[in-house]
């Protein structure tokens, strides 16, 4: 399928044990050892939340052998032009996160797996790629 980057609300779904369309997917492409990444603000998001030590070091074990992705300053550029351009059509997106990741996938020609309606709206109005 080619590189996947995960969005945090299918890793945070993931590790709560929270089933889903989108957390089975995942489990799909660990299994079939899809090539999965994560980005910088992917890894900060799902790691700020976990209040135990011992989670938080299982977490970071487990993201490990994923490939993290390098967010160099033309990311940073992406993301703002996906804001105003959208802003431009009408469409808000709600965190600049969102805009970031999805820049961050586009620049590395990776399919966003998520469960975030932004980028569903990104989705539909950028070269961004998802996976449902």
């Amino acid at each position: 399928m080619g590189l996947i980057l995960v969005d945090s609300s299918v890793w945070i779904d993931f590790f709560g044990g929270t089933e889903s369309p989108r957390v089975q997917r995942l489990e799909r492409c660990i299994r079939d050892r899809e090539d999965l990444a994560l980005c910088g603000i992917v890894l900060t998001e799902c790691l700020q939340g976990i209040r135990h030590d011992r989670q938080f070091a299982r977490v970071l074990q487990h993201f490990r052998p994923l490939i993290l992705l390098p967010m160099p300053e033309q990311v940073f550029i992406s993301a703002a032009k996906l804001y105003r351009d959208l802003r431009a059509q009408g469409i808000t997106i709600r965190k600049t996160n969102d805009c970031i990741i999805a820049a961050t996938a586009i620049h590395q020609g990776a399919s966003l797996l998520h469960d975030d309606r932004d980028f569903d709206l990104l989705d539909r109005h950028s070269a961004l790629s998802t996976i449902s």
